[in-house]
């Protein structure tokens, strides 16, 4: 990515990329790459911006489907569930640092906004 720079990234919270979440965004901040996340844990630690599920939202979910599995309901069976809700987290300070100006529309918009 030094070498044919993108005009931005995005990158999928796994388990690589959360262990490593430091790393990715002071990557793009030294390179100057605006990137965005998929939860908000990257946002809080410096990343411009995420908008995916609530990770909290979904461990919740998890658990709901273990329960029922574990009281006998066959896998096969349950329905599949996608999230109700995405959450749109903006940092202000990052946005500033790499010269971004984010729109009115998008702040208003946001659930959560880091100044």
């Amino acid at each position: 990515m030094t070498q044919r720079r993108p005009d931005a990234i995005f990158v999928v919270a796994d388990g690589l990329t959360t262990m490593n979440r430091k790393q990715f965004i002071d990557f793009a901040a030294a390179q100057r790459i605006p990137a965005m996340y998929e939860t908000s844990p990257y946002i809080r630690d410096g990343g411009l911006m995420s908008y995916g599920p609530s990770p909290e939202e979904s461990f919740h979910r998890a658990a709901a489907y273990l329960d029922r599995i574990f009281k006998g309901a066959k896998p096969d069976d349950l329905p599949a569930e996608y999230p109700a809700r995405y959450y749109l987290t903006v940092n202000l300070k990052t946005a500033t640092a790499l010269g971004l100006a984010i729109p009115p529309t998008l702040l208003i918009r946001a659930d959560d906004v880091i100044r």
